[in-house]
């Protein structure tokens, strides 16, 4: 079966590059470019079975749907949003075009689509990357997947220019869609918790999101990216994602196994594919300068910028199009951006805090969007992160009659605990300066109930350096990663799961003493 190849071969160079450090996403590039190269001496055929194309078109509008069902609208009418991504792709094109002619000898129109083609980023390693650190909702990441956005309308207006082809005149139909709103509402709430709810997202992802939108001429792409979205304010919608959630990263695989299967290059390919990879930083660096430009603090701008620097799978979609001769090279200059980009990210907190002293500097003197508070004022304990646990802590505490705040970097989050007459604010814990600059005359304790483990450890870590003698308590989900947060500094780490039987076992034995 040809199909078992491809997986024992994804898992076995995924769990290789796990090992020394990198994400496996790269290890799946890797098998397909393996499979490429010797899968015919292996008697693996590469070219008799559509299955993996198919898996990873499935893959690719679950991951936009997905990120749908996290995207606000407020999000994308921002300046730094439509700003940064509308003027990063006429500069990177300019960039791009000139190069492109120095070095080969095309004609100019064949040379502008190449340059557009390569000054989109890539939604799938951007999306995929902030979701596993948990920073799609954090200030950065929305900032980063609203521009990604932006960048893939575009890149759609240019297929359609390009090819001559227009849309359907049902195409219009689109902007009735928030009309749909409440259906899609009572289908979410009639749909239970179970094997309903997966196949509702699947049937408005993959068939009335994606087919309906290619029947309508428009991309299945931007139709599983706008049903997420329709369903973004529902309650549920975070269980509807994480319920997919599998799914997803299965099918996704099938995606970067298929780049790397696309064929291995030529000399002249490879050259072309060294030659982008070394214009990459460039891409980084005017994001960077454009998202300072538009109010940006460092930090945020680096954040995003890193996100953002790496070659887009639209731009194959878009060669595929009008550049079919592209498609190759194209295809060895995305895979090399991803190594790099998936390197660049892992360690990007890292190496902000390395660089900070040099890029602080760089920030225009005004009030910033993603401003953060400087004085938790008279608050005796602080939480960190206000989903279920941090709200349950909160509430606990209160009851006892504590001073509190809390802190999150999701706008979400908080606008859901202020309703509930929480005192929270938006920060990111992450953040070097943020730590250095808050002032916490009052707290005696700190509570760390972010999902991101590394975050804690961070925290821990900044909370220790700055002098804070108090309480730091956290919560894990394995026994390795609570051992790292308290190495880190703090006082006490409970075990999720542990403490959830504890706590059952506690009521259970209440319940029966009173009883007797």
């Amino acid at each position: 079966m040809i199909e078992a190849s491809w997986i024992a071969f994804a898992f076995v160079m995924g769990l290789a590059v796990r090992a020394i450090g990198l994400p496996p996403l790269v290890g799946y590039l890797t098998a397909g470019f393996a499979l490429a190269g010797f899968g015919e001496h292996l008697g693996i055929g590469l070219n008799d079975s559509a299955a993996l194309q198919h898996i990873a078109h499935l893959g690719v509008l679950l991951l936009l749907f997905t990120v749908g069902l996290k995207l606000k609208p407020s999000n994308l009418v921002r300046r730094e949003v439509v700003g940064g991504g509308l003027l990063h792709f006429a500069i990177s094109s300019l960039i791009f075009l000139p190069a492109i002619q120095l070095t080969l000898d095309l004609p100019w129109q064949e040379g502008l689509l190449l340059a557009i083609a390569l000054s989109f980023s890539s939604t799938v390693l951007a999306a995929k990357v902030l979701e596993s650190k948990r920073e799609l909702r954090a200030f950065h990441g929305r900032v980063a997947i609203g521009v990604l956005i932006i960048q893939d309308l575009i890149a759609l207006v240019v297929m359609s220019l390009a090819s001559g082809d227009s849309p359907s005149p049902w195409a219009l139909l689109v902007f009735a869609l928030p009309l749909l709103r409440p259906l899609l509402f009572r289908l979410l709430d009639a749909s239970g918790h179970e094997e309903l709810m997966v196949l509702l997202g699947l049937l408005l992802a993959l068939v009335v999101g994606g087919y309906g939108f290619e029947l309508l001429g428009l991309s299945s792409e931007l139709g599983a990216l706008a049903f997420g979205a329709l369903l973004a304010k529902h309650k549920r919608a975070v269980e509807l994602s994480n319920s997919l959630w599998s799914i997803k990263e299965v099918f996704l695989v099938g995606f970067f196994l298929q780049i790397g299967i696309g064929g291995l290059p030529g000399g002249d390919a490879l050259v072309f594919a060294v030659a982008m990879s070394l214009l990459l930083p460039l891409k980084g660096l005017l994001f960077f300068g454009l998202f300072l430009v538009f109010r940006l603090r460092a930090r945020s701008a680096f954040l995003s910028a890193v996100s953002l620097t790496n070659y887009s799978e639209f731009g194959l979609i878009v060669a595929s199009v009008v550049l079919p001769q592209w498609v190759t090279p194209l295809a060895i200059s995305m895979a090399l951006s991803f190594v790099v980009s998936a390197q660049l990210n892992r360690i990007a907190h890292p190496l902000y805090d390395r660089l900070a002293k040099r890029l602080i500097p760089l920030e225009r003197d005004i009030r910033h969007p993603d401003e953060q508070p400087v004085s938790l004022g008279d608050a005796q304990i602080l939480i960190i992160g206000m989903g279920r646990t941090g709200r349950a802590a909160y509430d606990h505490l209160k009851e006892k009659g504590f001073k509190l705040v809390s802190l999150d970097s999701d706008p979400g989050m908080i606008e859901l605990s202020t309703q509930a007459g929480r005192r929270v604010q938006f920060a990111d814990a992450e953040d070097q300066m943020f730590w250095q600059s808050l002032e916490m005359p009052s707290v005696e304790a700190v509570i760390l109930a972010m999902n991101d483990q590394e975050a804690k450890i961070i925290s821990t870590q900044k909370l220790r350096e700055r002098g804070f003698k108090g309480l730091i308590t956290a919560h894990a989900m394995y026994e390795d990663m609570a051992q790292r947060i308290q190495a880190a500094g703090a006082d006490r780490t409970y075990l999720t799961m542990s403490e959830a039987g504890n706590g059952l076992a506690e009521h259970v034995a209440r319940d029966l003493q009173a009883g007797n």
